[in-house]
């Protein structure tokens, strides 16, 4: 059967064999779906349906075949949640994806031999490059921290990333280079000691003396100098290892705001954990004064509300509708010169448009030129540089 459900094979009910082709052998007789569109798409889409629309005959008959049963309270659910509810317990992502994960990926032994020379921005072959491609337990440390998952303790953080190579201990010196840090310069360094090594596992943390290197590890006591990630290294000559580069970015924007006034400072406070806990999340404050999260996804946006309900903010919050904000962009020069004149008609100004190009496009991003550079200082970049018009 998991041969058939992939590429041409259609299963014909009548006579109750399986076929190459689509076309039924009588005339008038509707053309055979394929095996995967018959077995897997179908149901799950008639499924879908019936409960979204709340047809109980169709929805009863289906989880009898399935062996799902609901419960009374959630019986009375409708539409969406309705859907959600029978689909975790059907077909549940976390059960899919944790499958996958344990059948699919390589171990840290076999995938860092390959990987290292991409994730380790010097030279693969000094010291800690070539711990990393080892997994090398007992070689210089590289630790890559990828978010922060706040503590109990109030404004406080566990540094949450992975052992890539040498084995991390508590009380061990460190050194903590931020996305910045270029080897041999103290911009973005710190060098401090680990307070406590612990393992993040579901929602329990347990302490341990030491993390060795193919496992995930939770950091205590470096939150001060890590604001979302970065690496932990103790060769004096080790570079970072390359930080996550999204593909998506944060499009669907939620305004927050809560039920009583009182709990406002909760509310900044949650956001504020949220911010740091999520590195693709994006929290600010408008001019409005309105709170907005901004996500890359409705979904995104839904796990992040949550979050910030039941961990970060601990409050009720009320919630806009997501709103998709729409952005344009120039791809080439324009075809023609467009023509202004100014209110007395003394003066005409002519304009043409294209692309500032990837090298000034970051520039601005890493302020060296932008609004907020000496305007003299601007031109002379822009013209010297880019070989704009003075």
């Amino acid at each position: 059967m998991m041969q058939r459900l992939w590429g041409d094979n259609y299963f014909d009910q009548k006579a109750k064999k399986w076929k190459n082709h689509s076309k039924a052998d009588e005339e008038g007789v509707p053309p055979l779906k394929r095996a995967f569109v018959t077995f897997m798409m179908e149901p799950v889409i008639r499924l879908c349906r019936a409960t979204m629309n709340g047809e109980w005959e169709k929805v009863d008959k289906m989880l009898t075949n399935l062996d799902i049963t609901l419960k009374g309270e959630e019986r009375k659910l409708q539409g969406k949640h309705l859907m959600k509810n029978v689909f975790q317990k059907w077909i549940n992502a976390a059960e899919a994806l944790l499958e996958m994960i344990i059948m699919k990926l390589p171990s840290p032994v076999k995938a860092q031999k390959y990987r290292a020379a991409y994730l380790y921005e010097g030279p693969i072959d000094d010291p800690t490059g070539q711990s990393i491609k080892n997994c090398d337990k007992d070689g210089p440390l590289a630790v890559f921290i990828s978010k922060m998952v706040p503590t109990n303790d109030k404004g406080r953080f566990y540094a949450f990333g992975r052992v890539f190579a040498g084995t991390i201990s508590t009380g061990q010196k460190v050194r903590i280079q931020g996305p910045n840090y270029v080897p041999g310069s103290k911009t973005d360094l710190n060098i401090k000691n680990v307070q406590r090594t612990v393992i993040m596992m579901a929602g329990r943390v347990d302490a341990v003396p030491d993390v060795p290197c193919g496992n995930t590890v939770g950091i205590v006591g470096v939150d001060q100098y890590i604001l979302k990630q970065g690496t932990l290294t103790t060769d004096e000559n080790a570079h970072n290892i390359r930080v996550m580069k999204y593909s998506v970015s944060p499009v669907v924007r939620v305004a927050v705001d809560v039920k009583n006034a009182s709990d406002l400072p909760k509310l900044v406070e949650g956001l504020k954990k949220l911010s740091k806990s999520d590195p693709l999340v994006l929290c600010y404050t408008e001019e409005s004064g309105e709170h907005i999260i901004a996500g890359c996804g409705e979904l995104h946006v839904e796990i992040c509300l949550k979050d910030l309900i039941e961990e970060y903010a601990k409050c009720d919050i009320k919630q806009g509708d997501p709103v998709v904000t729409y952005k344009e962009t120039v791809q080439e020069e324009s075809s023609q010169m467009c023509l202004a004149k100014s209110p007395n008609k003394h003066n005409r100004l002519y304009i043409k448009c294209s692309p500032l190009g990837d090298d000034l496009s970051n520039d601005i991003e890493n302020e060296k030129v932008g609004p907020k550079v000496e305007v003299k200082e601007r031109g002379k970049v822009l013209t010297d540089t880019y070989g704009w018009d003075k």
